[in-house]
């Protein structure tokens, strides 16, 4: 599996712009600030619902829009790792289209053999186009092939990748959200109905905590407070049996990816080297009974009336966290730097693992500024890894930042700045001609 073309409506600086991939090795080429990371995220975005840069769709969307739109062919099938930039469904891509093709400077291509995804039912390649909507504020929509709006959920999952980031060492040092982020992606990726689940319990504990702030407030009037007493009872029952449900999820990602987190840091850092993942659920009554709701509801019961003093929800799965331990100890109070990104690497490259194994298809990486963080040793063990995937997108700032990717010939260099200076020609033809005209004359004066 491989995305051949990305088309980008309104997301983050890009007006419009579309781009091709090939299998293999894709180079986005650019300075700081031409947007290329946004191209990549974009990716991340419709395979896993979420960014790592941001908790909220609302960075995503142009300055001013009401909304985003990412579009993305996907290539799928016995030889999908041979295809060449795919042009046959251009008509599903929009009016970017209309200029896609010429931003893209493509290096030398070849056939990447290692590629292995499924086929359809006559085992034939297929190109599924995935659309997604992204409101600045309200619900997110998806398309597949044009077909009947479907709600996000119903296509997150699909086009699995892989991100490895700058951020990636918040992962061992940062706060906890950046770890949940990491286990919801996770979750997008390989357990059928999790994404669903969390949406909906977001729902709940928004609607929980409203109340709370309702019964916490000086001025509330008895049957006011009587009438939020009794729906946050309600609320409070669905948020305990979606939060038990959500943490089962958790407790089985982390199980998943454990054993091969392990195996793989020892193979970084060492054979004498001991790393462990240890889930830290904020409902940790479920590993005490196999029915732990009658103790959680207990728990809410005790911390009643610090919650409404302070309007929030204070045990859920969103206060959830996963250790990372390092000879047994916190890692974050007690690794080095070094060890810290070996510990981050090790993890993305588990969760890679273990998608390939349980999807049956290896997962888009991508390497988004990554190498300039690390030393050499550790791009040496990246670049080996990156080496043997179907498909990787990595953006770099300069040409001196390319990779050596062990001579491979399937490498495809895209130069952002070109792909910028062809969506401002389609966008703004008029301005384009005028500038073309003045750099024809030299920036000489005319005079009569």
């Amino acid at each position: 599996m491989h995305v051949s073309r990305l088309a980008l409506d309104r997301y983050r600086s890009w007006e419009h712009c579309v781009v091709d991939f090939t299998p293999g090795v894709n180079i986005l080429q650019g300075a700081n600030g031409m947007g290329k990371t946004n191209i990549v995220e974009a990716v991340e975005v419709l395979s896993t619902g979420s960014s790592h840069r941001t908790s909220s769709s609302l960075p995503l969307v142009e300055r001013g829009q009401s909304s985003a739109v990412i579009r993305a062919n996907v290539v799928s099938g016995p030889s999908a790792g041979l295809s060449a930039p795919d042009m046959t469904s251009n008509a599903n891509m929009g009016e970017t289209g209309a200029y896609g093709a010429s931003g893209a400077v493509h290096g030398q291509s070849g056939a990447n053999e290692s590629a292995a995804t499924p086929a359809n039912a006559d085992g034939e390649t297929t190109v599924t186009t995935y659309e997604l909507t992204v409101a600045a504020r309200g619900a997110n929509r998806a398309r597949v092939n044009g077909g009947n709006s479907l709600y996000m959920r119903d296509v997150i999952g699909r086009i699995p990748s892989v991100s490895f980031t700058p951020e990636d060492q918040r992962l061992v040092a940062g706060d906890p959200a950046s770890r949940r982020t990491f286990l919801n992606q996770a979750g997008a990726l390989l357990i059928p109905g999790y994404t669903d689940r969390l949406q909906t319990i977001a729902k709940i504990a928004k609607q929980r905590a409203a109340l709370l702030k309702q019964l916490g407030a000086r001025d509330v009037v008895p049957a006011a407070a009587d009438a939020a007493l009794s729906g946050l009872e309600i609320w409070t029952g669905q948020f305990i049996e979606l939060g038990v449900a959500v943490t089962r999820d958790r407790r089985r990602i982390v199980d998943m990816i454990a054993e091969p987190f392990a195996a793989i840091y020892r193979s970084l850092a060492g054979d004498d080297q001991r790393a462990q993942l240890a889930y830290e659920p904020s409902f940790d009554e479920i590993f005490l009974t196999d029915d732990p709701l009658p103790r959680i509801s207990e728990h809410f019961q005790r911390i009643y009336p610090g919650e409404v003093a302070r309007g929030q929800n204070l045990i859920g799965p969103h206060r959830d966290d996963l250790s990372l331990l390092l000879a047994g100890m916190p890692a974050r109070e007690f690794a080095s730097n070094g060890e810290m990104w070996t510990m981050a690497l090790a993890l993305k490259m588990a969760l890679f693992d273990v998608v390939a194994r349980e999807r049956g298809t290896r997962p888009i990486v991508i390497l988004d500024d990554v190498f300039a963080q690390l030393d050499e040793s550790r791009r040496s063990q990246i670049l080996g890894f990156a080496s043997r995937q179907d498909q990787v997108l990595i953006t770099v700032a300069a040409a001196s930042d390319i990779p050596d990717l062990a001579g491979r010939a399937d490498t495809n260099v895209i130069d952002v700045g070109a792909l910028k200076r062809t969506q401002d020609e389609y966008l703004h033809p008029d301005l384009s001609a005028l500038l073309g005209a003045d750099a024809a004359r030299g920036g000489k004066t005319v005079t009569a």
